[in-house]
């Protein structure tokens, strides 16, 4: 779960960058195709079939649907708000995913760790920070991102055993390509990519590649309540990329809202492992 969460803040950066030159629909466009390839090649090498039946099955068309969701509205609010602010919404995902864990999947969380779930939106709302002269409205694509993303790794928990993680990559990485080829429509075209935007492409396709693999396995192999919480470690490698890379300064009542909901999930993890 660690290194996903480092390959994904990467994976962040390198869209980022992209779009200094691209179309945000040209970069899904690429991402989708590069990632789809890729997990397609693996799939094939290890003797699985592509089209399933499993993938009409309800719990994997949920899941493709929360990517395609969680996907756009996250990279879209990526290239929009503050790199530290997108970042530090997605972190409570794994709140989500803990709550939704024992909702539908009747794992045992106490009201200790349902505390501490509701301790960690707090410390969202202060990230956000609505009502106050900094708030951007467009922050709000980063929540239905990580909504969006949160009901993925429940639905992935959900997925037949008979397909294989290779095969979930593979379906999650093709939904994006339908929704590139519409936002170009509306966006006027693709542009030409020079050499050092294609750089920035062909590493976001490798560091998404590594990131969503590892992710599925971490999710697919161990108690959702337990791995979830390893996720916040993605906020420490956003902070160093926001500050080193992008000049961000986040502000006091941010990083306050950080450390709650990075506290949050300590305490949930620090729970899981005692019941």
């Amino acid at each position: 779960m660690i290194m996903a969460m480092a390959a994904f803040t990467m994976e962040d950066m390198f869209i980022r960058l992209a779009t200094a030159t691209i179309p945000l629909g040209e970069i899904l466009l690429l991402f989708g195709i590069g990632g789809t390839a890729t997990f397609l090649v693996l799939t094939l090498r290890r003797g699985e079939v592509i089209f399933h039946k499993a993938i009409l099955s309800k719990p994997i068309l949920i899941r493709m649907f929360c990517e395609l969701i969680g996907r756009m509205c996250f990279i879209s609010a990526l290239v929009i708000i503050p790199f530290s602010t997108a970042s530090a919404i997605l972190q409570a995902t794994p709140l989500v995913v803990v709550g939704g864990a024992a909702l539908m999947f009747g794992e045992k969380v106490g009201w200790r760790r349902w505390s501490a779930i509701l301790f960690g939106f707090i410390g969202v709302l202060m990230v956000i920070q609505p009502g106050m002269d900094s708030f951007d409205p467009l922050s709000l694509l980063a929540v239905v991102g990580m909504l969006g993303l949160a009901g993925r790794d429940l639905a992935t928990r959900a997925a037949s055993s008979e397909l294989s993680s290779m095969q979930l990559s593979t379906y999650g990485f093709f939904v994006l390509i339908p929704v590139g080829i519409i936002l170009l429509m509306y966006s006027g075209g693709a542009s030409v990519t020079d050499a050092k935007t294609s750089l920035y492409i062909l590493a976001t396709i490798a560091c998404g590649c590594i990131a969503y693999y590892s992710l599925t396995l971490a999710m697919r192999t161990g108690e959702v309540s337990i791995v979830t919480p390893f996720r916040y470690s993605r906020m420490v490698f956003s902070l160093a990329v926001a500050m080193v890379m992008f000049g961000e300064r986040p502000d006091w009542v941010t990083l306050t809202g950080i450390m709650i909901i990075i506290s949050g999930g300590i305490y949930t993890l620090l729970r899981s492992r005692q019941t």
